[in-house]
């Protein structure tokens, strides 16, 4: 996959990717839920479930907070997202 980002501050205002710290959804282990892949904020550094996983923590967390760029946090995976531009960036 290719960059294809057009004019998204907030990708290009990521000069460090921050890595999962543990590979688990922070939210969803407080309620005993699932997940299917994990997303980290580029703002504050946590670690959320995707929008495929059932609580889609990591959209909730952008849309409260106002963090609009996750990485995932999945192996193998090296890519940024945009909620706010949507926006995609390989790195």
């Amino acid at each position: 996959m290719s960059k294809i980002t057009r004019n998204c501050e907030h990708l290009d205002a990521v000069t460090e990717v921050k890595e999962a710290k543990a590979h688990k959804c922070a939210e969803c282990v407080k309620t005993g839920d699932s997940w299917l892949h994990l997303r980290t904020c580029q703002t504050c550094g946590v670690t959320l479930c995707c929008d495929s996983s059932p609580n889609r923590h990591a959209s909730k967390h952008a849309q409260s907070s106002g963090h609009p760029v996750i990485s995932s946090a999945e192996p193998g995976e090296r890519w940024l997202w945009c909620y706010e531009d949507e926006q995609i960036a390989n790195y």
